[in-house]
């Protein structure tokens, strides 16, 4: 329902997050593209492969918020309302540019047809109400941030590494408002949903582990190491969840096998959704660190497309015990 004047607190963290979003807007017309990209031609098709994902989320992304911001003006939450319109403004600004980089170089990136993987974790976004998004959005903020920051980092005077810069103060507003958003929602939000909410999570994680297995080749010629990205995503998103309280419950009883009868529970319903990720390697991957030797595993554990989900909270607190 429209409302002519909704409540609306000028003094709420998201609201002074819209203020500040407002004041720092830019476009594809103030970035200089004539700075070299300081990349090989072969570093330049893999770095275009390697922004794929990222490319695609950015569109996913703003098609989110088009839809979301509808359910935030119906539950009357004006500020993040009026927040998430910056951000769908952001997410198009981030896509055009992008656009135009892939133009500039004379390069595609990669279809869905060589990574299907994106097209699920586009899906898998957009189940769910306002807050399922939003946390989808939060751990796709994170995934984003550091790709970018990557890059602005080894690179800072190259195109990219500044594209990257520009891009990373969008980034690090979205990550507070949807930080800050969950907080608030989550403390609500009963111990079956938190469950939800963690079960999302591991799901994309999965999905990116999958994305890197199909990139392994392209992080090789830019000497990027994927398996030291994914593990430090992992642990950033797990502070994240600690810090929004969402892993307070599910994974958390007292039941000494409630952990194992989620995980099975979990493995079980995607294996029967047949949604393309190696889930008997799971299942065995799993036993190993339930019922075997937990602590005596190997530590690289990233080829199996399911292993983030065997490093996630819910499966270590279980081998903790």
């Amino acid at each position: 329902m429209i409302r002519i004047r909704p409540v609306y607190d000028e003094n709420d963290l998201l609201a002074r997050l819209f203020h500040k979003a407002l004041h720092a807007q830019w476009s594809s017309d103030d970035v200089d593209w004539h700075i070299p990209l300081g990349l090989s031609k072969a570093q330049a098709v893999a770095l275009t492969r390697m922004l794929s994902p990222v490319y695609l989320g950015e569109q996913s992304a703003m098609y989110g918020a088009a839809a979301v911001i509808p359910q935030l003006a119906a539950a009357g939450e004006t500020a993040a309302q009026l927040y998430l319109s910056t951000f769908l403004v952001d997410e198009a600004r981030h896509f055009e540019t992008l656009t135009q980089l892939y133009t500039r170089l004379g390069l595609q990136p990669a279809g869905l047809r060589e990574l299907p993987e994106m097209l699920r974790y586009h899906h898998r976004l957009r189940q769910g109400d306002r807050i399922d998004w939003i946390w989808g959005i939060l751990i796709s903020d994170l995934f984003a941030r550091q790709f970018y920051q990557t890059f602005a980092k080894v690179q800072p005077g190259a195109l990219f590494g500044s594209l990257s810069a520009r891009v990373l103060v969008d980034e690090s507003r979205h990550q507070a408002f949807a930080h800050t958003y969950l907080k608030r929602a989550i403390a609500a939000l009963p111990a079956e949903r938190r469950l939800h909410l963690q079960a999302t999570r591991d799901d994309l994680l999965a999905i990116m582990a999958a994305i890197h297995g199909r990139l392994r080749r392209e992080a090789d010629v830019l000497g990027f190491d994927g398996r030291l990205f994914l593990g430090e995503l992992g642990a950033q998103i797990e502070a994240h969840g600690r810090s929004i309280g969402l892993d307070r419950g599910g994974g958390d009883s007292d039941d000494p096998g409630h952990g194992h009868r989620a995980w099975a529970d979990f493995i079980a319903s995607r294996r029967a959704a047949g949604d393309g990720v190696s889930w008997p390697a799971a299942t065995a991957t799993a036993k190993r660190w339930f019922f075997v030797d937990l602590h005596g595993l190997a530590s690289d554990c990233l080829d199996c497309a399911a292993a983030l989900l065997c490093r996630s909270r819910l499966v270590r607190t279980a081998a903790a015990r």
